[in-house]
């Protein structure tokens, strides 16, 4: 189902371009964004409680936070970047991988509550990285409630969540409809390589074998 952006005064779905947005989510608004996946729902990370409720979704699985550029997301975890971090940054990002790295400080706890790893994204759609730009990293999961098949367009993410603005302009950019992939990094013995840190948890858009090779 593909929204198209209404002129004024007819009715349909709430479409704010992004400097509107962000000022929506920085009065603690959430709201439906395109990805190069699938749709989010996103709200700042210190309302990151509101998508738990709006989903219903379990609360020991936690948010992405997805940026728009490397310089945003550098400082988010609290610690120094490892070389094999800032190696698979740089060869998925933009892009459909989120990297789950060691994580310290108060954003652990909004976005993966007794967690010690945040989930870390770049997307490749520019008109959500300009959303991103004006609003800082934000706390993204799928549009859908839990348990239900996850939203592949702006028009089922409507159907969810009616009541959420849309950034615009509608329709978004065609994505790929299906879900980043995402590789979690495990402390390596000694006599470990690098590539054998890295622990697949979802094998999605992007291919893991491309990634660390």
């Amino acid at each position: 189902m593909t929204l198209q952006s209404t002129r004024s005064g007819e009715k349909g779905p709430t479409a704010v371009a992004a400097p509107g947005l962000a000022a929506l989510l920085a009065e603690g608004a959430l709201a439906l964004i395109p990805t190069d996946t699938l749709p989010a729902v996103a709200a700042l990370p210190r309302f990151a409680s509101r998508i738990w409720n709006l989903k219903q979704r379990p609360a020991a699985k936690p948010l992405i936070l997805m940026g728009a550029d490397f310089d945003q997301l550098q400082v988010v975890l609290g610690l120094s970047w490892r070389e094999e971090w800032l190696d698979l940054a740089r060869s998925g990002w933009p892009g459909a991988l989120t990297l789950v790295l060691p994580a310290v400080g108060d954003g652990v706890e909004l976005l993966h509550p007794g967690g010690t790893s945040l989930g870390l994204r770049i997307p490749a759609c520019e008109l959500c990285r300009d959303l991103l730009r004006l609003t800082g990293p934000l706390a993204t999961t799928s549009a859908n409630p839990s348990g239900m098949a996850p939203a592949r367009d702006a028009g089922e993410a409507h159907q969810y969540f009616p009541e959420l603005p849309l950034l615009a302009p509608l329709p978004w950019p065609a994505a790929s409809g299906r879900a980043s992939t995402v590789l979690a990094w495990r402390q390596p013995p000694e006599d470990q390589p690098a590539a054998a840190c890295w622990q697949v948890l979802r094998a999605g858009a992007a291919l893991p074998h491309d990634l660390l090779i």
